[in-house]
């Protein structure tokens, strides 16, 4: 250990004595969630399934044609 980490140790056990005990016991609590939070293992993310959602949406035909100019001007038709 280097003498920063020594030093913040010995800095944290010296206001923790100063809590009264059920203070102490929820800073305990709050170490135990965030050791459980940082040290539980990364699930590796689901793999993809080709043809979930097949049949579920559609596309229009001319999904990928440019949008007419009055799309872009704001105008309406009408």
């Amino acid at each position: 250990m280097t003498y920063q980490v020594l030093d913040s140790t010995s800095r944290l056990i010296a206001k923790l004595q100063t809590l009264a005990p059920e203070q102490q016991q929820e800073v305990l609590d709050f170490v135990e969630f965030l050791v459980q939070k940082y040290t539980q293992p990364q699930q590796p993310p689901q793999k993809r399934v080709l043809g979930l959602n097949q049949d579920k949406i559609w596309i229009s035909d001319n999904f990928n044609d440019p949008l007419p100019d009055e799309f872009w001007l704001g105008e309406s038709e009408g």
